[in-house]
């Protein structure tokens, strides 16, 4: 045996070595799998979940941001709406507004004017009645002083003056 042992040994291969190194390897590697390779695995099994779990809220997160964004444009939408409604309302009461304004308006000042012409009438009708007051009193106290007097045209006509400048004295002393 030693003679092949030898002659394995003049090849430039040592068999006891090589399975030496063999089983080392070997042991080495069942160390490794039992203490390292597990837990690198059982890791990278925990990384690559981390990232698809991250990548999912991501996901989630844009798809989220997207309905935000659509809610956000669709209320922005309605308020432009909301808003062209409020002013075309306040347009249309502000109208109304100024309408109820001018017809009320027209009414006080046609008012005003049937007061106004209601009131000249009963002054005109006052003043007449005045004058036909003034004119029966005249005529009275002219009729009386003719009949006093028999005056002569000229006479009657001084006294008429006289009395009217006599009115016009006591009118302007009312």
């Amino acid at each position: 045996m030693s003679a092949e042992f030898l002659l394995g040994a003049a090849s430039g291969i040592y068999w006891g070595d090589t399975i030496f190194y063999l089983v080392l390897f070997l042991v080495l590697v069942a160390l490794i799998k039992h203490f390292a390779w597990g837990p690198v695995t059982s890791m990278m099994e925990k990384r690559a979940e981390k990232i698809a779990s991250d990548i999912d809220n991501a996901e989630k997160s844009r798809v989220e941001a997207e309905k935000l964004a659509d809610q956000r444009q669709a209320a922005l939408k309605d308020s432009h709406v909301e808003a062209s409604q409020i002013i075309d309302r306040a347009k249309t009461n502000g109208e109304q507004q100024k309408s109820k304004i001018i017809d009320g308006a027209h009414q006080e000042v046609t008012a005003l004017k049937e007061n106004a012409k209601q009131d000249i009438a009963r002054e005109r009708q006052d003043a007449l009645e005045s004058v036909k007051d003034d004119v029966a009193e005249l005529s009275l106290a002219i009729a009386s002083k003719v009949i006093v007097k028999n005056l002569k045209l000229e006479d009657q006509k001084a006294l008429i003056d006289s009395y009217i400048e006599g009115l016009g004295k006591q009118n302007e002393v009312k």
